[in-house]
C-alpha cells in the first residue's frame, strides 16, 4: 500500500532572486522544485503538496491599492483565493509535465480550499504573518506612517507587512481532498494555507482578513489524512539552534520532547522557523511518525535519510 507524504511548499522558496519576481521566473523555481516531488512518487508515495503564499498575496494587495482609483479595492480572502489558483496552476502545470517526462501515468489537481478559523482568535488583535515584498526600515517606517501598515523586520532579511494569522481548525473541503488522494491523484490544496473563512450566526461561511500559516494548515492536513510522513521545505538544509551565531548548531535529528524543550527556550523565531517546528510537533502529537524539515531540492534525500532535520515521535 502507498504511502501518504504531505509537503509544505513555501511561498518565499518560489523567488530566489528578488529582482526576479515575474510569473514566468517563479513557474521557472516551481518546476525544479517539482523534481524532487516526482522522484517520491516514484519511490511509491501518494504526495498531497499545500503551499505558501506569503509574497504573492502581498503583491496581489499592492496591485490592488495602485488600481483602487479605477476598481475596488480587493478584499484579503479573495487575494488568498487567487493565489491558491495562480500558484496551484503553475505547480499542477509543472508536476504534470514533469510526470509526463518520467512516463508517470498521473493526474495532478488543484482544490480551492477554504479554511475555519475561530473569528476570536487572539491572532485578529495581533498581526505576525509577514506577507508581500522586504523593504530597507526607512521604507518600512514610511508606510507605516503612511499607509498604517503593521511591519515587523523578518529573520533579519528586511522589514515586512504583517497580517493576522489565525490557527486553522477546519479544513471545509476534506472530504473531497482525501477521496482524490485515495484515487491516487496527486492534490495541491490548503494553497497559502487556506481561503481564511468564519462562520457566521447563521452558520454560514464568510470570509476573513487573514493569511494562514501554511506549515500549520499542512500539518493539520497531514494529521486528518493519517499521513506517513510530513515535509516542511524552508530556506535552509538543516534546522539549527542559536541560529546565524558563532556558536550555530544544526540538528539532524531530534526528538518531539527535545523539539518541544527548544520551542519553550526560544530557539525557533516566530515569523519563520517557529511556524515549521510548531507543525511538525502538532503532527507528531496527532498520531503522526515523523516530520522532515529541509530545502526544497533536498527533499528526496532526505527522504531516503541523506540530509535534512528529522523529527520523531
Amino acid at each position: 500500500m502507498s504511502k501518504t507524504v504531505v509537503i509544505a511548499l513555501g511561498g518565499n522558496s518560489f523567488i530566489k532572486d528578488n529582482n526576479k519576481i515575474s510569473a514566468a521566473d517563479q513557474l521557472e523555481v516551481i518546476r525544479n522544485s517539482c523534481k524532487p516531488i516526482v522522484k517520491l512518487v516514484q519511490h511509491g508515495f501518494n504526495v498531497v503538496i499545500a503551499h505558501g503564499n506569503g509574497p504573492q498575496v502581498g503583491f496581489n494587495l499592492l496591485r490592488s491599492e495602485a488600481a483602487r482609483e479605477q476598481v475596488p479595492p480587493q478584499p484579503l480572502d479573495v487575494a488568498v483565493a487567487e493565489t491558491q489558483g495562480s500558484i496551484g496552476y503553475m505547480i499542477q502545470q509543472a508536476l504534470k509535465s514533469e510526470y509526463d517526462r518520467q512516463g508517470i501515468n498521473k493526474d495532478v489537481v488543484t482544490v480551492v480550499t477554504q479554511v475555519l478559523v475561530d473569528a476570536d482568535d487572539p491572532a485578529f488583535r495581533k498581526p505576525e504573518k509577514p506577507i508581500g515584498p522586504f523593504y530597507s526600515k526607512e521604507q518600512a517606517e514610511k508606510l507605516m506612517n503612511e499607509k498604517g501598515w503593521n511591519m515587523v523586520e523578518d529573520a533579519g532579511r528586511g522589514y515586512r507587512r504583517v497580517v493576522a494569522s489565525p490557527r486553522p481548525v477546519k479544513i471545509v473541503e476534506y472530504q473531497a481532498i482525501r477521496a482524490l488522494v485515495e484515487k491516487g491523484y496527486t492534490v495541491i490544496s490548503c494553497g497559502g494555507g487556506g481561503i481564511p473563512v468564519i462562520s457566521d450566526s447563521d452558520n454560514s461561511l464568510v470570509g476573513a482578513a487573514a493569511v494562514i500559516d501554511k506549515d500549520r494548515a499542512a500539518s493539520l492536513l497531514a494529521s486528518l489524512l493519517q499521513a506517513d510522513l510530513l515535509i516542511i521545505p524552508t530556506a535552509v538544509s538543516k534546522v539549527s539552534l542559536n541560529y546565524r551565531k558563532p556558536n550555530q548548531i544544526d540538528l539532524d535529528h531530534i526528538s518531539l520532547d527535545k523539539a518541544k524543550a527548544y520551542m519553550e527556550q526560544g530557539h525557533f523565531a516566530a515569523g519563520s522557523m517557529g511556524p515549521k517546528i510548531e507543525a511538525a510537533i502538532s503532527f507528531l502529537e496527532s498520531g503522526g511518525s515523523e516530520a522532515i524539515i529541509t530545502l526544497p531540492e533536498l527533499i528526496d534525500d532526505a527522504v531516503l535519510g541523506n540530509g535534512g532535520t528529522r523529527i520523531c515521535s
